[in-house]
Parts: C-alpha cells; structure tokens; sequence
C-alpha cells in the first residue's frame, strides 16, 4: 500500500496545481481538476487490484504447503478440498502469482493428462486372498495409468483368483491426487485398514519399489503393525531383488532390467541395434533417484551389469547424486571421454514422473537434459519419458517375485512356467514337445497344466483332473480352487467376448482337503484338442474382465472302474 500512497500524494499535488492555476483564471479549470482525481483515482485501484492477486495467491500457497506433507490427518481431506477451491477462484493473473516454500503454478496448473483412466483400486469386497501393490506414487496422472497401472493389470491377469489392490507410500503425493483431481487412493495404513476391515486372511504385498531402499523399509515396518491381524501376510521382493554385498554382487533381475530398458531406450530412439546407436556416437543414459541408504550400491551394480552384457555407450546415474559416482557431472565427463556426441536421456525409474519430467528433460538450466547441452560437448541430447513399469519384461518379473513370496509362504501350487513335474523329475506338459497320441476311449486321470501360479487345479486333487475319451475326442474335469473364476472359453479372450461364443459354465465341486475340511468350488469340463501340447483357454473373473491364458494336458493315466 505504500506505493499507492505516494501515487495519491502525486496525485493531489496535480490536483492542488490545477486548482490554483483555475484560480488564476485558466478555462475548464474544474474539469481539469476532475480529471487529476480521476487519474489517482484509477491508479489507486489498478495497484489495490495487482495486491489483491498477490494476497490471494499466497493463500492459495500457504494452503499447498499444509499439504504438502507426508502424514495423513483428519482435516486433510477438508484441506484439499479447500485449496482447490480456492485455486479455482484465483484469476489467470494471480495464479501465476502462486509460490510458497513447495508451492507452485504447477501444483494445480500443469496438465498431466486424464486422471478418469487411472483406476485407484480402492474397492472393498475383496475376499480372503488379496495382493497389495505397493508404490511410491505419482501425481503425472498418464504416467501413474500406464506405469503403475500396467504392472497392476499384469498382476491381476496372472492372479484372477486374488483381489488386487493399491496403496501408495508417498502422502505428499496422495494429496496432491486428491486436492487436484478428487481421486482417492490408499495410503498403506488405509489400504492394510481395509484389508482388515474386509476379512482378508492371506495378504501379499508386492512393492514397485526399484531396490530394497527406505521406502521399502518404511512399508515392512508399516505392515508390522497389522501382521497378526492377517493369517499370512509376506511381503515380495522389488524389482530388483536383493541388493547384494558390493558393486560386484549383481543378480538375475538387474540383468533382466538392464536388457529390458536398454532395448526399449534403443529402439524408441529408432536405432536397430545397441551396436548400431554406438556407431553413430550415441550414449544412453539411465537416470534414477539416487539415495543416502546402504542400498545405493545397486546404481553401481547396474553400471557393472551394463559393462557384463558389453553396452560400453550405456551409463548409469541419479538424481541425488548418491553413490557420487553416478552424479550428472561425472556422467558427462564419463559420456565424454567415452567419445560420443550424441545422448538419449531416459529414467531409470518404475515411474515417468516429477523427477523423469522435470529433473531429467526439463527446460530449467538445472535439468540434466539443459546440463548435457550447457557442457557444449554434445551435438544432440534427447529425452525419453517412460518408467519401467510400461515394460513387459519388467511387468513379468513382478508377477515372478510374486510367485516366489506365494511359494514360501504355501499360498501357491505349481509353476508359472506352463511345467509341470512327474515324481521322477521328468517334465511334461507344455515343455514336453510334440502332442501324444489320443488314448483308447476311457477314463484317465491326467495332469492340467496352466502359464499361472494362481489359475490351477486345487490343491486337494494334486494338479490333476478327470480326462474322459468318448470316440477319440478328449474332455477333461478340473475343480479349481474357489469360485472366482466363473466362466472359461476354449479359445481367446477376444472370441470369448464375440456375439455367439460358447461358454464353458461351472459345476459345483466338493474337495476334501488332507486336514479332512471340505469346500464348494467351481469346476469346470474342458475340451482337449491334443495331448502334450498348450492351447488357448481364456478366463472370467468376478469383476468381469477375460484374461488370456495357456493350458495343457498330459500324463493321462487309465483310473480303475
């Protein structure tokens, strides 16, 4: 108001000199003086506006900031929603005003894309068999659909007998979700609430996390707090296993990610080859988040991976800078005594976003992609925004970590490989080769196989079922082990859902389980084209949703009459 006060005081003094030159007999002395106040007038009230927006925009900050925390309280939710609302009341102008200590235009301004296809997974009804993915969370709503979404999708056609559900481990993140879009998800206190509150009794948690790092210790000891609240409840490795003693410990999964995301980063940058990106001076660098915890050494344990599998144009480095070998300084002076002169940037993170969007390929002169170009030793430098949970290959070795926890915790039967394993060790099946002949007309008891851990025979038949051959054409009866799956489809998803299609309905199966308990699950007669061989046979689920899968039959041995 200072300013406007010295306006004023400008003003009256315009006003007091035309006065007395009015006095003096000057024409239209009084409009003269109107128009001197109707200036100061003006003024005053443009500069009483432009405060007005500033007021109004550090409110809104000051409201951010009251979120921008990571505990969950019980005027949260109130306060989300009145930071939106009172975002949504700023003008054009004043939104652009908006900054506090975490605050920004960006927090409610920036379009991440459409929260609508992001599917939060906060049902109830879940059942005695829930799966929890548990990430770290991103406010990037496309990234958060595809990145996280995908291995949640992968996670649910691979296990259609468990619920699967999210939590999030980041709150800050969360109530940026909630303010911004409305959405709910799950912190892990809420999502272990529900669980409890919805009778779950076996609970597999599978984190996305990258490394066994801080947040995953924060879940294991969250998860603590319910455990006996749950009959079993394990949590699964995260994508890259276990961390190992020293740069040189490397692993089985790390080796997977490596090839995975150097496959994509080359292709996507539209080379043929590794090989073919290094002869044209190409680097491609892997950023990922970096952290001050003993496992940092897994950033290291990548680079040595990339050095294994000979990727001498792939490079390894972090956010944070921590191990220091793998900081945007050192990696540029790597990428440049390495000779190229060309860099794709690309996050080495399960997730494309903050970090991936603005620490990465940002315009701002700290960015990794604007640090490139400034070091002048580069023609080109290239970003590509895409998290690891969009890969395939990263997607399956979730749903492998999965299987492991299940196994060790004796959730699970059989193998996700589509094997299966006679008593003398020789395997049958869909590894087996070509298809058997078709038996003399009877009745066999035979092995069915399927590509999922979770989709099986139940454990009280010992992974077989009842082949019936009747004029050389085979049908076989499997009881499976609840009634989750509610109709099969000797074909694909895709013609199951076709006009006209042939379903295969359940029976009602009784199972007798060895401790002499018995239970009602869904069974079903399935038509065998061959012996020996995997065919197509497609699933539904309770939620509606047909899952594609791989069976087979085997080992038919003739049941006495």
């Amino acid at each position: 108001m200072k300013k406007a006060r010295i306006i004023l005081a400008l003003a009256a003094s315009v006003s007091l000199a035309a006065g007395c030159l009015a006095g003096c007999g000057g024409s239209g002395g009084s409009a003269g003086t109107s128009a001197a106040e109707s200036s100061a007038a003006q003024t005053t009230e443009a500069e009483s506006g432009a405060v007005s927006d500033q007021e109004a925009a550090d409110h809104v900050a000051d409201l951010i900031d009251a979120i921008y925390v990571q505990e969950r309280t019980d005027k949260t939710d109130e306060q989300c929603r009145e930071a939106k609302e009172a975002w949504d009341q700023l003008s054009d102008s004043a939104k652009k005003l908006v900054s506090g200590q975490n605050a920004d235009p960006d927090y409610f301004g920036r379009d991440t894309g459409d929260a609508s296809k992001d599917d939060p997974l906060n049902e109830d009804g879940i059942g005695e068999n829930e799966i929890l993915v548990a990430s770290f969370g991103t406010s990037f709503n496309d990234s958060r659909a595809q990145d996280i979404g995908g291995i949640e999708r992968a996670v649910e056609a691979a296990y259609p007998d468990w619920s699967v559900r999210r939590a999030f481990t980041a709150q800050i993140i969360l109530n940026h979700i909630e303010a911004r879009d409305g959405e709910l998800i799950d912190n892990m206190d809420q999502a272990l609430q529900r669980a409890v509150e919805n009778g779950v009794k076996n609970l597999v948690i599978q984190p996305t996390h990258l490394m066994h790092g801080a947040e995953y210790d924060e879940l294991s000891e969250t998860l603590k707090k319910y455990q006996d609240q749950f009959e079993t409840a394990v949590v699964s490795e995260p994508l890259l296993g276990e961390v190992g003693a020293d740069q040189s410990d490397i692993n089985p999964d790390k080796e997977a990610v490596a090839k995975a995301v150097t496959e994509a980063a080359v292709k996507d940058a539209g080379y043929e080859s590794r090989e073919k990106a290094a002869e044209d001076g190409t680097a491609f660098v892997f950023m990922g988040h970096g952290t001050s915890h003993t496992a940092n050494v897994t950033y290291d344990q990548m680079q040595t991976v990339m050095e294994k599998l000979g990727y001498d144009n792939v490079f390894i480095g972090t956010v944070e800078g921590k191990p220091e070998d793998t900081s945007c300084d050192a990696v540029i002076g790597k990428v440049k005594d390495g000779g190229y002169k060309k860099v794709v940037l690309r996050p080495l993170m399960v997730v494309a976003g903050d970090h991936a969007n603005n620490d990465m390929a940002g315009e701002d002169s700290d960015s990794w992609k604007s640090r490139f170009l400034a070091s002048g030793a580069f023609q080109a430098v290239d970003a590509q925004i895409a998290g690891l949970g969009r890969l395939p290959e990263v997607e399956a070795l979730y749903v492998s970590h999965l299987s492991d926890a299940l196994g060790k915790a004796g959730l699970s039967s059989g193998s996700a490989s589509g094997e299966s394993e006679s008593a003398d060790g020789e395997k049958k099946g869909a590894a087996a080769g070509e298809a058997a002949a078709v038996p003399a007309d009877g009745t066999y008891s035979a092995a069915f196989t399927t590509d999922s851990s979770m989709f099986h025979v139940n454990e009280a038949e010992n992974g077989r079922g009842t082949l019936t051959v009747k004029d050389g054409k085979m049908t076989i009866h499997v009881s499976l082990t609840s009634k989750n799956i509610v109709n099969l489809f000797p074909g694909t998803a895709e013609e199951a859902q076709k006009a006209g299609a042939a379903l295969l309905m359940p029976t009602a199966d009784t199972v007798k389980y060895a401790d002499g308990t018995t239970e009602e699950v869904n069974g079903f007669d399935i038509p065998v084209p061959s012996l020996e061989e995997e065919f197509d046979l497609a699933l539904l689920g309770t939620k509606g949703k047909w899952y594609d899968h791989k069976v087979s039959v085997s080992d038919p041995e003739p049941l006495k009459q």
